[in-house]
This record gives structure tokens, C-alpha cells and sequence, in this order.
């Protein structure tokens, strides 16, 4: 199983805010959910370019270098109740294994290696979104979705 960090859906735009504002931008992935077909929407590199949302009573608009190239209506939002986004790992140990750990793990276990890169993961209006970050966006226990193997984690922001 991956390594993932489910993040409150009441923080999502505050922790999209965040992330986009404080860590180093790698890609961003945008494609229907498999079984609607699974056709890709957006696939772009990001290093030295700068990706944006704007969210009005229509929906959210993602930009990238102030230019909109995706739309959602926010009309299907998530597919858990509760659930926003989610943080993915990628971690690899010295003889290039990828580290895959189970639901429940802390994922700033001090036995493991550091991320090379994050992911945030979201699927809205049937749209799965992947914006992928280099290295760790850091992560700190917020509650408890069901104790106890699954927890809600938040964004460690730098002043706390």
C-alpha cells in the first residue's frame, strides 16, 4: 500500500494555499478517473513556472503561469466524507528500493529516508489531480478519522 496522509476537506484550500506558496513545485497531473476513461487533461512540468487556483461561485480555476488550464465546478467534491486531500511520499532506501509502508505508519518516523518528492492528491468532479512537490511537505497528527490506523494529518507550517 502507499504511503498517504489524508488531510481534514475543510483545510483543502487553505492547505493548497500553503503548499503552492512554500515548497518547490515539480508537476502537476490532471486526468478523468479510470473508469470514466482515464483521458489525460493536464500533464505539465513546473520547475521555474508558477501554478495558481482561483476559486469563485463557480468553481476553481487552476492556472499556471496566470493562464487557466483546468476547470472544476466543485460539484463532486471527494469521494470519502471528510476527506480532502492527500499527501503522498515518495521514499527510496540506499540500494534504490521504494520504501511501501501500511495504513497507520507516522510519517515522520525517523528510521526511514526523506522524501525526494510529496504529493497532493485530490479527486474532484471525477477529475483525479496530482500536484507533485520536491521533497517533503512536512505533516503533523491533527485528529483521528478511526483510531487506530487512520489519522488526520495536517500541513507543519514553519512557525509552529
Amino acid at each position: 500500500m502507499a504511503e498517504q496522509y489524508i488531510i481534514p476537506k475543510e483545510l483543502d484550500l487553505e492547505t493548497l494555499r500553503y503548499c503552492l506558496d512554500n515548497f518547490e513545485l515539480d508537476s502537476i497531473f490532471i486526468r478523468l478517473v479510470g473508469c470514466l476513461g482515464g483521458d489525460t487533461k493536464v500533464n505539465e512540468k513546473l520547475e521555474g513556472r508558477t501554478l495558481d487556483f482561483r476559486k469563485d461561485s463557480s468553481g476553481l480555476h487552476w492556472l499556471i503561469d496566470g493562464e487557466k488550464v483546468f476547470y472544476s465546478p466543485l460539484e463532486d467534491v471527494g469521494t470519502r466524507e471528510g476527506q480532502g486531500f492527500t499527501v503522498f511520499y515518495e521514499r527510496f532506501y540506499d540500494d534504490g528500493v521504494q520504501v511501501m509502508l501500511s495504513a497507520g505508519f507516522n510519517p515522520n518516523a525517523t528510521n526511514l529516508p526523506e522524501p525526494k518528492r510529496s504529493f497532493l492528491r485530490h479527486v474532484i468532479d471525477e477529475h483525479f489531480i496530482e500536484i507533485r512537490f520536491k521533497g517533503k511537505i512536512p505533516l503533523e497528527f491533527h485528529s483521528w478519522l478511526q483510531e487506530p490506523h487512520f489519522a488526520y494529518w495536517i500541513v507543519k507550517k514553519e512557525d509552529s
